[in-house]
């Protein structure tokens, strides 16, 4: 039998390569990824002020990144925060109108840059994820990862047996089909209440499908968002996720 050579040599590790333009922009806590690629198709980002378009270019060692001519790097601390979103509220960095929004109320959190992790309608209520970690942010928001979220909708009527079933056959929107994982009365003596678990995120989907059969949505929350709960989080307040918590974020399936 060979005795263990200690004098074998390790493989040379390889160098680290350069960030890419679109991960250094999400690092710093502007936006995610797919975010930032929009952002450096508009001419919004320059390398050593000059703007760059160049969906793979890599950032070296030295080189100074402005997003809208402010002087931006990436962050070193991770920041994830839940909020528990109140009404009347938009989901926005800035808002052009003037109206009030989901970074006012975590102004005092932190001293990091973070933004929303995809968007809750202005009206829509409950849990809402805000980071500075690009990378988490683009695999909650991706389709193709199926991210669990469970709304308690509020109908102007009550919602009949044959229109549940409809929905969870499918149905056709104008922008294509929609299949949702569950829905179902949340309690038998108020068929006006109805949740409904979905993991697509396009745009106003939820209250579409109501809208299909002729109900207006009074009242939207969001309830549970890739295993989060609302738990001990007041309409209108935030809290840090927990370690236990980011890893599960990071880790799903």
């Amino acid at each position: 039998m060979k005795k263990f050579n200690k004098h074998i040599k390790k493989a040379p590790e390889e160098p680290t390569k350069p960030p890419r333009l679109n991960k250094y922009v999400a690092n710093a806590g502007i936006c995610s990824r797919r975010k930032a690629d929009e952002h450096i198709k508009k001419g919004l980002v320059q390398v050593n002020d000059v703007v760059v378009r160049e969906m793979g270019y890599r950032v070296q060692p030295g080189e100074v990144v402005k997003f809208e001519g402010k002087v931006i790097e990436p962050e070193k601390n991770k920041v994830y925060l839940l909020m528990n979103k109140p009404k009347n509220v938009v989901t926005t960095v800035s808002d052009e109108k003037a109206r009030k929004t989901v970074m006012e109320i975590v102004k005092n959190a932190c001293t990091e840059r973070i933004y929303p992790v995809g968007r809750l309608d202005r009206n829509t209520t409950g849990l809402l994820l805000l980071t500075n970690d690009g990378s988490l942010a683009d695999k909650l928001m991706h389709p193709r990862n199926g991210v669990r979220k469970i709304y308690h909708v509020t109908l102007d009527k009550p919602v009949t047996r044959k229109h549940i079933q409809a929905i969870r056959d499918g149905i056709t929107l104008e922008d294509g089909d929609v299949m949702v994982d569950k829905v179902g009365y949340i309690k038998e003596d108020d068929k006006t209440i109805v949740s409904i678990e979905i993991h697509i995120g396009r745009n106003r989907i939820v209250r579409r499908i109501f809208e299909h059969f002729d109900y207006a949505v009074k009242k939207l929350d969001r309830v549970y968002y890739g295993g989060l709960t609302k738990k001990n989080i007041t309409r209108g307040y935030w809290r840090n996720l927990t370690e236990k918590e980011v890893i599960m974020l990071k880790h799903f399936s």
